[in-house]
């Protein structure tokens, strides 16, 4: 008996047929795609440099985009080109924010104005977004007509598209919220309440406590005592915001760090150091005393600590996915081997750049990098190096990140990781031609920018294509529009930063690496690059938490590295993002409870996390305005010189009754056909 033929997989049909033309590449969809490129980038910006977190841009934009142009009667492949263009900013921002403020935490640059630091920011993330759309076009074909690669958040985006009037309801939700955020920050920042509140706490008795080390009668004694600080969670709706998207199990791993650092580890170092700790404080300290010691401790202890636990954790991610990393590489090999170009061809769901235009594009982007960190770094052959070792490692790792974004979605997508790997090798390499010094750490961090930024954006390109592939939309549009809106975002995207910066100085802060632009990214690549090349880290701490991330692993902990972020980020933010996320777990339980169905269910989810990205944006953008005030030294408006921090655990319950209230009674009916579940 003759076997049945095999079965042909169905030829993939775009929402959008390949012989359509409607309205596209148009100056309404680009300018509308670069004000929220920039925009969402900034606000992006403002919330990694304090939380450590970045939100994915691509529902915002996709619904803000929706929205807007539906009154010009837009097609769909203009809203897809607005939502691309809107949400590669905060690509662009996530590689700068990450790596950026490390020069100035390593004291590489000692200047961070305009006049030195703007053109060398820039040129990096230029570079690095310039490059990771070019690396990204050589592979894009195979990977996105890959059917293993699920592309979740790719196919959340084109569902929004698809929805329609969804999308435009959904934009009230994440509008008004915005407001709501925007204003809640305002009042916190006129010192209508406090938005934070610090508690010390005795451990042992200054003078009276000791530990005795042998037994009864010996004379090896220690005298211990002292006083150790805790923090109530920060009054912000983008810190609860965050937590509400990241769900209670990511959240409540972050707050254990924080609980080890501030719990554990600072309490056991002031019962210990106490005494000594005291010579450097007046005869008779105050909390504010004990308070400075206390973040003393936290900032040159327990964070190198945190530092290791980062490593590790960068490293065991890598390890975990190891496979999926070793298949997006051969993949790549693949492509370029066989010529990624497609044959020439009239068919509009086809066209885009050939390899032989991207390959260069690389070739000038190469040789400019050699110039650029040339100059960075002082030495011709700290430049080369550099410059090979970015053009290997930022195409490998490039690809990479666009595999697992096909895996996991650009939310989930191990940018930081890659980049610690990236470090390592350029600091051992440096270490290996004898280069050392400040010329040395530059050239380690001048090429973790630029691969940091281009692993960035090529995963958020790779993403895009897939939503254009599912909708119909023109790939070479989509590249075009890329390009013109990374160069956009790079050319800006200092700003945020400068102004956060300068503003944090004239606040009383230090810059980047304080309890308010804490940069834990940035502070980590500083490290790893000043220990490995300059020789200048507390190794026995690192060593600690290397150790310490085993140890997690070992008990089955998940993310070591969100642990470590958690005892490296101030408590208060931490803690706010643990309330958000608790937020969360209270929203689903209660639906649960309620006996909603999946459909519901997928509605009060989307719902919570466009008004908990509409906090978040609302904070983001109303903080770069008075960081604007603070930079400028304009004054911001006082109403209580000492404002009730039980006000503000009023406002943060009003919060949280609307991120639980606003989603559950929006469920709808059990008939009603579920929308695109926004999630991340």
């Amino acid at each position: 008996m003759t076997p049945p033929p095999p079965v042909q997989p169905r030829a993939h049909q775009p929402f959008v047929p390949p012989n359509v033309q409607m309205k596209e590449f148009t100056l309404r969809a680009v300018l509308l795609g670069l004000v929220m490129c920039v925009v969402l980038g900034a606000a992006n910006a403002y919330l990694g440099l304090r939380a450590g977190q970045t939100i994915a841009a691509t529902y915002p934009a996709a619904v803000i985009g929706m929205a807007v142009l539906r009154i010009f009667k837009g097609s769909i492949l203009e809203e897809n080109i607005a939502r691309t263009a809107g949400s590669i900013g905060e690509s662009v921002a996530a590689g700068a924010i990450f790596t950026i403020p490390a020069f100035v935490i390593s004291h590489s640059w000692l200047d961070f104005s305009p006049g030195t630091a703007y053109w060398k920011s820039t040129s990096l993330m230029l570079v690095g977004s310039v490059l990771g759309v070019l690396f990204v076009s050589l592979v894009r074909r195979a990977l996105v007509e890959d059917p293993e690669l699920p592309f979740p958040e790719s196919v959340a985006a084109s569902q929004i598209h698809k929805a329609g009037q969804v999308g435009a309801e959904a934009a009230k939700y994440l509008f008004y919220n915005m407001a709501f955020g925007c204003a809640v920050f305002l009042a916190g920042a006129f010192n209508i309440f406090a938005t934070d509140k610090d508690w010390v706490f005795p451990v042992g008795q200054m003078g009276k406590s000791s530990l005795r080390l042998g037994a009864m009668g010996t004379t090896n004694v220690l005298a211990t005592g002292g006083s150790t600080v805790f923090s109530g969670p920060t009054v912000s709706p983008a810190y609860i915001g965050v937590g509400y998207v990241i769900g209670p199990v990511l959240a409540s791993l972050n707050f254990s760090g924080t609980i080890i650092a501030w719990g554990l580890l600072i309490p056991l170092l002031m019962y210990f150091m106490g005494p000594q700790l005291h010579a450097f404080m007046p005869a008779n300290p105050t909390d504010e005393s004990w308070i400075a010691q206390a973040n003393m401790v936290w900032r040159y202890i327990v964070r190198p600590v945190a530092v290791g636990g980062m490593l590790f954790g960068a490293a065991y991610t890598l390890f975990r996915m190891r496979k999926s990393l070793g298949v997006g590489l051969s993949r790549a090999f693949a492509e370029l081997k066989t010529g990624a170009a497609p044959p020439e061809t009239t068919v509009r769901t086809e066209r885009y750049m050939s390899s032989r235009i991207v390959l260069m594009g690389i070739f000038a982007v190469f040789c400019v990098m050699i110039v650029l960190y040339r100059y960075l770094s002082g030495g011709m052959v700290a430049a080369v190096v550099a410059a090979i070792v970015m053009l290997i490692v930022g195409f490998c790792f490039a690809t990479v990140s666009g595999y697992l974004v096909g895996v996991i979605g650009s939310s989930n997508n191990p940018i930081s990781g890659l980049t610690l790997s990236t470090v390592i090798i350029a600091a051992l390499l440096m270490v290996a031609l004898g280069v050392s010094g400040t010329g040395g750490v530059i050239a380690v961090l001048g090429v973790a920018a630029v691969v940091c930024v281009s692993s960035a954006v090529a995963g958020e390109l790779l993403q895009d294509f897939k939503v254009g592939y599912i909708i119909g939309g023109t790939p070479r549009s989509i590249q075009i529009v890329e390009l013109i809106a990374v160069v956009a975002a790079s050319l800006v995207m200092y700003f945020p930063l400068l102004v956060l910066y300068q503003g944090n100085i004239n606040a009383g802060g230090i810059g980047f690496g304080d309890k308010a632009l804490p940069a834990p990214q940035a502070g980590l690549m500083a490290s790893l690059a000043q220990g490995i090349v300059g020789g200048d880290m507390a190794w026995p701490l690192i060593a600690a938490g290397i150790l310490m991330g085993l140890a997690l692993v070992m008990i089955g902990v998940k993310s070591p590295m969100l642990v470590a972020i958690g005892m490296y980020l101030p408590v208060g933010t931490t803690f706010a993002i643990f309330i958000g996320g608790m937020v969360r777990w209270t929203s689903d339980t209660l639906g649960k409870r309620r006996g909603l169905n999946e459909a519901q269910r997928t509605r009060v989810e989307s719902v919570g996390v466009l008004a908990a990205s509409g906090m978040i944006a609302g904070e983001a953008l109303t903080g770069l305005v008075t960081a604007t005030f603070s930079f400028l030294k304009w004054p911001v408006p006082v109403v209580f010189k000492e404002p009730s921090y039980i006000a503000g655990i009023v406002v943060l319950l009003i919060l949280a009754y609307v991120l639980i209230k606003v989603p559950l009674a929006n469920a709808g009916r059990p008939e009603d056909p579920a929308p695109p579940a926004v999630i991340v």
